[in-house]
């Protein structure tokens, strides 16, 4: 009972801190909003200035929303695959997932120009981008779909997993060599990340994919348990190795590719954030680290986005120069300070 009010005034505590950095990303930005005009407009109040309502809702609050899902869903699908392959080194990226999406955005981007000549049309732009970068994960997820099926040993899964992101690195790297010096700096400019390029319609995709990916989660938690303690003990306890390790990489896929397809490749949160809640919960039970990493990962996303927009100031530095900055001297701190690192 103890614990269960420790847990509850934790969750309290984060979804406070969520709140309180939602607001902030909102009221930060090029254009000085008032916060009592930012709240004003969330609630619904008449304003008469009309271009901040439509800088209000239009640019800050998709972008804040595409943070708290961004976030979240990478500390997930980190979650998921350091507790899959019982690695402290796992993240969202280790099946190569990421790095498909990386692909299909540089084909499109990288050879634009090839394809533009032979169709006599353009065929770059936001939504094609990440289309290109949705199709180039969904056909890794497929690889390693198929490998997973036929593979018995996890370890040796996450080795393909590992084999095709060098795989896919490699065609990047060697369309990057053939380019032009305009289309890799699109292409760098793209593998920075960005959380502000989305429009309503986009964000309402991504929210739905991310949502899926977040329920099967919710179904595999029983599963994660069994994981922690080894596969032969899932297997004592009757569940099915193939069939859990299936749904997992189903969720970190949906999680990963999309997330990757519409705001890029975004570091660290999903390496760190999982390590962070669990110095926090002091639990290893995924029936707590699976909403307390989602909360964690939303508020620390919010966080280095508004570091990101230098207020006062038109300038907005890369979203996964920030995450790696601002995250990765704390698990440095963490790990210096020996703190024992649950898992």
């Amino acid at each position: 009972m103890h614990s269960t009010k420790k847990y509850s005034f934790y969750f309290l505590c984060l979804v406070l801190l969520l709140c309180v950095f939602f607001l902030i990303n909102i009221s930060l930005g090029s254009v000085h909003i008032p916060l009592k005009i930012t709240l004003n407009t969330l609630l619904g109040s008449a304003d008469p200035n009309e271009s901040w309502h439509y800088i209000i809702w239009n640019y800050r609050v998709p972008k804040a929303i595409t943070a708290i899902l961004v976030g979240g869903g990478l500390s997930l699908s980190g979650l998921l695959m350091q507790t899959l392959f019982r690695n402290p080194l796992a993240g969202p990226f280790v099946l190569g997932i990421s790095s498909g999406a990386s692909l299909g955005a540089a084909i499109l981007i990288m050879g634009a120009g090839l394809f533009s000549s032979v169709f006599g049309f353009s065929l770059f732009n936001d939504a094609s981008l990440a289309i290109a970068s949705s199709l180039g994960s969904f056909l890794v997820l497929l690889a390693v779909l198929s490998v997973a099926m036929k593979v018995k040993d996890t370890m040796s899964l996450l080795i393909i997993g590992l084999m095709f992101g060098s795989i896919t690195g490699a065609l990047v790297s060697v369309l990057s060599y053939f380019t032009t010096s305009e289309q890799l700096q699109q292409y760098i400019y793209w593998s920075f990340g960005s959380l502000g390029d989305l429009s309503w319609p986009q964000l309402g995709l991504l929210a739905g994919i991310t949502s899926i990916g977040v329920l099967l989660s919710i179904f595999s938690i029983k599963s994660l348990n069994a994981f922690l303690l080894g596969e032969n003990y899932a297997r004592s306890l009757g569940v099915s190795l193939k069939k859990s390790r299936f749904i997992i990489i189903i969720a970190t896929g949906l999680l990963a590719g999309g997330i990757t397809a519409f705001a890029g490749p975004i570091a660290f949160i999903g390496l760190a954030v999982p390590h962070l809640t669990r110095q926090i919960f002091n639990t290893t039970d995924h029936k707590i680290l699976v909403p307390a990493v989602l909360v964690y990962g939303a508020i620390l996303m919010l966080l280095c986005d508004s570091i990101a927009q230098l207020p006062l100031s038109a300038s907005v530095l890369p979203i996964n120069a920030i995450t790696s900055l601002v995250g990765a001297p704390v698990v440095v701190w963490l790990l210096v300070r020996k703190r024992k690192m649950i898992f």
